[in-house]
């Protein structure tokens, strides 16, 4: 008979579902149950509190947090009462009182804007640890890590949920930006992502006002033995100014993610959201002028409610142009509390599914072709891991984390930035000889 595993006392896990912005809310509790002398643990059978981070933007990402947390209820030891689930995040911010009825599974509920409260939390459900004292919560950092810079949106496109899961648009400070960044560098960090709903909009709401361009000049002089990348980039925050930052910085990545979500007014005024075809080609052509080896990242959305045969056919000819290097595709949800899910004309799953193969298949074939253009020129690349067959990894500045792919490399250091040739590509990963 085999032996019930029995969690030790006082002993966390985390299970972190979503983007990259739940890994740095997870990272940030995680360091305050550590400070308050807890400890933590990978494998959620060996834990007293199994600590949920959900994500919650689209539907399918609810189902995927839900049945993560039914799947831990199932745990013998959560059957028997002695490892709580506390389910925090998104999920709760959205669904608020309602989840705390239907969702006996979870003994505690943490809404994003207290998830400052975990350790209160935690206390509540399992008391103080015996010799609670402050411990070093210093987390070592990947050789890539994760650096918010504000919170909120105050865009309210017609298909987001954001705003009303994370609040208004509010930045950071420059002192907290800083702090993160310097602490991440310290603990071994090369690369450091900034990344925000609305990453163009920072600094504008404080006092006197800053600007992307500001920060991102600062950082780049302050710490220039790290890469800084910027992520989610609205088309209205490509300003000049911020391109010629990035122009004027050898350690700023040359790489911008911008959501266009769709290129057709209409559709795009349906959104609430601006562009054009002809206005995204200008910003697009602006780009390359200033920074002519930029690599570009878009996602679009397909069947958005009264998208037409046409609108859809303009979208599929502006990927063919080949803009973008990179370009993630997904389907309209409908999603209850949107503006959007309340209007006429909703297309059929099934076509909209359609429509989304048909984008995503046409931009593989382009970015595919792209990868397959770098073959013989040289990058610097982070060597990031060795992955279980032994190969070493790492990823070029045109690689963003999670979504670009990466480089197979024949030598170097984890953390180490190798100079590599590209010797083959296979679909969008590359293989780099160092020298």
């Amino acid at each position: 008979m085999k032996q019930m595993i029995q969690p030790k006392q006082h002993q966390l896990c985390f299970i972190t579902l979503g983007c990259a912005k739940n890994e740095v809310d997870t990272a940030a509790m995680k360091e305050a149950v550590l400070a308050a002398g807890y400890s933590v643990c990978e494998d959620p059978e060996m834990a007293n509190v199994i600590i949920v981070n959900t994500c919650s933007f689209i539907q399918s990402a609810t189902e995927e947090s839900l049945d993560a947390i039914f799947e831990l209820a199932d745990l013998p030891q959560v059957l028997k009462g002695n490892t709580h689930i506390v389910v925090a995040g998104c999920m709760v911010s959205r669904y608020g009182d309602d989840l705390k009825t239907e969702l006996n599974e979870a003994a505690a509920f943490v809404a994003c804007k207290d998830e400052t409260h975990i350790v209160s939390v935690v206390e509540q459900l399992i008391g103080k640890p015996v010799d609670a004292h402050q411990v070093d919560a210093a987390i070592p950092c990947a050789p890539s890590t994760y650096v918010k810079i504000s919170d909120g949106c105050d865009r309210f496109c017609s298909y987001c949920t954001i705003p009303y899961i994370r609040g208004r648009y509010h930045s950071f400070d420059y002192e907290t930006i800083v702090h993160d960044v310097e602490k991440a560098a310290r603990l071994g960090a090369r690369e450091i992502v900034l990344i925000a709903q609305d990453t163009g909009r920072w600094g504008q709401d404080l006092l006197p006002e800053r600007t992307l361009a500001w920060l991102l000049d600062n950082l780049a002089k302050s710490y220039p033995q790290l890469w800084f990348r910027v992520m989610y980039l609205q088309p209205e925050g490509l300003s000049d100014e911020l391109l010629s930052v990035f122009a004027q910085h050898d350690n700023i990545c040359k790489y911008f993610d911008i959501p266009l979500q769709h290129v057709n007014p209409t559709i795009l005024k349906s959104m609430n959201r601006s562009g054009s075809y002809d206005e995204y080609v200008a910003l697009v052509e602006r780009i390359r002028a200033a920074i002519p080896q930029v690599c570009l990242r878009t996602t679009l959305i397909a069947g958005f409610p009264g998208e037409t045969d046409e609108q859809f056919e303009e979208l599929c000819d502006f990927v063919g142009e080949g803009f973008f290097d990179y370009v993630g595709v997904f389907a309209y949800s409908q999603e209850d509390g949107t503006r959007a899910a309340q209007l006429p004309n909703q297309i059929d799953e099934d076509e909209k599914q359609r429509r989304t193969q048909i984008i995503r298949d046409l931009a593989d074939s382009i970015s595919v072709q792209l990868v397959a253009e770098r073959v013989g020129k040289t990058f610097d690349v982070l060597v990031e891991g060795i992955e279980e067959d032994g190969q070493l990894v790492g990823r070029a500045m045109c690689q963003a984390p999670e979504v670009d792919g990466v480089v197979y490399l024949n030598s170097g250091e984890i953390g180490q930035i190798v100079s590599a040739t590209i010797t083959d590509t296979l679909l969008y990963e590359m293989e780099g000889e160092v020298q």
